[in-house]
């Protein structure tokens, strides 16, 4: 082993920096191994953009959001050769093994370069949840909890002006910031990718609630839950080709309005959920998959990502957790559900 290379790729997420903290002390401190880390995603792998790190360098960053070492939605398959395109910065800087800290796109080109040959060591991060093979991502939690608050204080001003608000949430394919935000902030309705939803029954339940007296409500929708019918949502895309969401519950709102006679407003939490200091909860996951991710690359393990199952730390190959997106479970949204109105 001699050197150990580490990125964070994808969207930011708090508890990124508690990762990079986990693997540079791990390695340098328990294994006196170097750390390199490289800036700004799959791009600086690409251009041989990168800084030494040690114990000092990381002093101070667990409770930092956002990501010490940048970002970029830049990928070395969509926007390279694969392994060709990292081949010149890997023989300078002497990297035998990346740590890959990402989401699902992240690991899925992470699996590839060790298809490739390259050592590496994924480690599941997204406030999404959707990685599968792991019971819980880092940043999720902390997504949830400004959720939750958020919810909390519509629900006061919603009450003062018998309106219907609506939260639109994280969450590109699948709902469970939205699920579980909607759990914990007492939702009356939520509206998630996985489920079909009827704007009648949502009519419905607010309907209900008027009529034993509860003259506001709360609906918390997903931005990936597509537009009603016949409406179609302007998509933008950022500057790596990829498409921006946002702004569904805007096309959903009109229609809630029209069928409840309920004045219906609209609060889009959008990058709030992912800035600011992490979690106690994604303080501790976070620490705890950086150390084993160091201990794996040191160990000379390749292909497999870390992962949380029930309370251990595990490895689990590449390849399973890119199998499938992992979505809200029936049982998960049948707790939600009972609560709805």
């Amino acid at each position: 082993m001699s050197v150990i290379g580490i990125l964070t790729a994808g969207g930011d997420c708090p508890g990124l920096n508690a990762v990079i903290r986990g693997v540079t002390v791990r390695a340098t401190e328990t294994h006196d191994v170097e750390v390199l880390g490289i800036l700004n995603g799959w791009q600086g792998l690409i251009e041989g953009d990168t800084v030494s790190l040690d114990r000092d360098d990381v002093r101070g960053i667990l409770t930092r959001g956002g990501t010490m070492l940048g970002t970029s939605r830049m990928d070395p398959y969509v926007h390279g050769t694969g392994l060709e395109s990292c081949k010149n910065t890997l023989r300078k800087t002497g990297i035998d093994t990346l740590v890959v800290i990402g989401g699902d796109g992240t690991l899925r080109s992470a699996l590839q370069l060790s298809e490739e040959g390259l050592n590496v060591i994924g480690v599941p991060k997204t406030i999404d949840n959707d990685i599968n093979g792991t019971d819980m991502t880092f940043g999720f939690d902390t997504a949830v909890s400004v959720a939750t608050e958020a919810i909390d204080r519509l629900a006061s001003t919603a009450e003062a002006h018998n309106r219907v608000m609506l939260l639109e949430v994280m969450g590109r394919t699948k709902g469970w910031i939205a699920t579980y935000s909607g759990i914990a902030g007492g939702a009356d309705a939520i509206l998630i990718p996985e489920v079909p939803y009827d704007l009648d029954e949502v009519a419905s339940i607010v309907k209900k609630r008027y009529r034993a007296g509860r003259r506001f409500s709360i609906v918390v929708v997903a931005e990936g839950v597509a537009p009603p019918k016949g409406v179609k949502l302007d998509v933008r895309k950022d500057a790596f080709g990829f498409e921006r969401l946002g702004g569904v519950a805007y096309s959903l709102a009109p229609t809630i309005e029209d069928l409840t006679g309920f004045e219906t407003r609209v609060t889009v939490l959008g990058h709030v959920q992912r800035g600011g200091t992490p979690t106690a909860f994604d303080r501790v996951l976070a620490t705890r998959l950086g150390v084993a991710a160091a201990d794996l690359a040191v160990a000379g393990e390749s292909g497999v990502m870390v992962a949380l199952r029930g309370s251990e730390i595990v490895p689990v190959s590449l390849e399973e957790a890119c199998s499938t997106v992992r979505g809200v479970t029936e049982d998960i949204y049948d707790v939600a559900s009972t609560f709805f109105g």
